[in-house]
C-alpha cells in the first residue's frame, strides 16, 4: 500500500500568464503558495487482475482502456500500468471547481503514488512536467502549468514560464516575520459556487490570442508579479494587498465571467470593512474568495460576509510526498 499527500495551492498574482497562448510568446510568471489542505491518493495491489478506482464515484473495470476517469486512464497508460490495482482518493476540502488547483494536485499525487508503486523515485521537477503533459497534451485540458508545479514543489514561490516550455521555480526569500504577517493577514471564504475552470480558461485563451489589449493586460499582470516579488524581499507587507487589488482589477477585464455581480458585491463589502486587496482564486466565477487585510479587521470582514463560509488556510512548505510506503 502506498499513500501520497499533495498540497493544494493559492495563487496571488500573474494567473493566466501560465497559459500556452500567452507564455509561448511573452513568457509568464506567477506568485503562489502551497497550502495546508491536501489531496490523498491511496494505491494498493488488488487481489484479482481488475482495476478499482474510487473518487466521487466508483469504477470497477477489467482494463485500463475502460477507465472513465480520463486522468487516471491517461496516467496509467503513461506509466505502462495494467490491472490488479486499486486507487482511492480523498480531499480535505471540495475538490472540483473551487480555484485551488485540485485537478492538477490530484494528477501530481496520482503520478507520485503510481511511480512509487512501480518502485520508481521521481523528482518534484519531473512530477510537475509529467502532470502538465498528462493534463494539457494527453487529456487536452485548456489549462496552464502553475498548479502542477505548485503542488509538486510546495512552498511560497515565484514560478516563471518560458517560451521554450521550461519552468523555473524560485523560492521567495524574506524575513520570517514578513512571511508570518502575510499568512496572518489572509482571509479565505468559500462562496459555495463551483464552476468549470476549463471552460473559463478556454474562453480566456481564445480571447487573449485575438486581442492585443488583453495580451497587454496579462503583461501588466506579469509586471505586477515581479513588483510583488521585489516588495516581499524588501519586507514591505503593505504592498502585498495593494498589488493583489491591482491584479484583480486587471484580471476581471480579461474575459467576461471571471467575476459576477455577487462576487463584486462581496469584494466591495470586504474593502469597505478593512480589506486592502484580494481576488477569486483560480479561473474565477466562484470557488474561494481570498482577501488580504490587517488581522484586527478580520472580525468586521467576517461579519460583513456572514453569507460566506470562512476557511482557515495556512502556507505549506512541502510539496507532494509519499507519506506511507509498504
Amino acid at each position: 500500500m502506498i499513500i501520497s499527500r499533495t498540497p493544494l495551492r493559492m495563487s496571488f498574482v500573474g494567473g493566466g500568464s501560465d497559459l500556452p497562448s500567452f507564455y509561448q510568446k511573452h513568457g509568464g510568471a506567477v506568485i503562489s503558495t502551497a497550502i495546508n489542505k491536501y489531496v490523498y491518493v491511496n494505491v494498493n495491489k488488488k487481489f484479482d487482475s481488475g482495476i478499482r478506482i474510487a473518487y466521487s464515484k466508483t469504477e470497477e473495470v477489467s482494463s485500463v482502456s475502460r477507465i472513465e476517469h480520463k486522468i487516471v486512464r491517461a496516467t496509467m497508460e503513461f506509466l505502462g500500468l495494467q490491472g490488479g490495482i486499486e486507487i482511492t482518493t480523498i480531499a480535505d476540502i471540495p475538490s472540483k471547481g473551487t480555484g485551488l488547483g485540485s485537478s492538477s494536485t490530484f494528477t501530481v499525487g496520482l503520478l507520485h503514488a503510481l511511480n512509487a508503486y512501480n518502485g520508481q523515485y521521481v523528482s518534484s521537477e519531473q512530477l510537475g512536467a509529467d502532470a502538465s503533459h498528462i493534463e494539457i497534451d494527453v487529456c487536452g485540458e485548456p489549462i496552464g502549468k502553475q498548479d502542477q508545479y505548485a503542488a509538486a514543489f510546495g512552498g511560497f514561490n515565484l514560478i516563471e514560464f518560458n517560451p521554450d516550455e521550461s519552468v523555473v521555480i524560485t523560492p521567495i526569500i524574506c524575513a520570517r516575520e514578513t512571511l508570518q504577517q502575510i499568512e496572518e493577514s489572509i482571509l479565505v471564504f468559500y462562496t459555495g459556487i463551483t464552476r468549470s475552470a476549463s471552460a473559463l480558461l478556454k474562453q480566456q485563451s481564445e480571447e487573449v490570442i485575438n486581442s492585443i489589449s488583453k495580451q497587454q493586460t496579462l503583461r501588466s499582470m506579469v509586471d505586477l508579479t515581479y513588483q510583488l516579488w521585489a516588495e516581499i524581499q524588501k519586507n514591505n507587507t503593505l504592498a502585498f494587498g495593494e498589488i493583489l487589488h491591482e491584479n484583480w482589477m486587471l484580471k476581471k477585464g480579461i474575459t467576461a465571467g471571471i467575476s459576477t455581480s455577487d462576487i463584486d458585491q462581496w469584494y466591495e463589502l470586504a474593502r469597505k470593512t478593512g480589506a486592502i486587496g484580494g481576488k477569486i482564486l483560480g479561473a474565477g466565477a466562484g470557488g474561494f474568495l481570498m482577501l488580504y487585510a490587517p488581522p484586527d479587521s478580520h472580525p468586521a470582514i467576517k461579519a460583513a460576509l456572514s453569507m460566506l463560509r470562512p476557511v482557515d488556510i495556512g502556507f505549506e512548505r512541502l510539496g507532494s510526498r509519499i507519506i506511507f510506503y509498504h
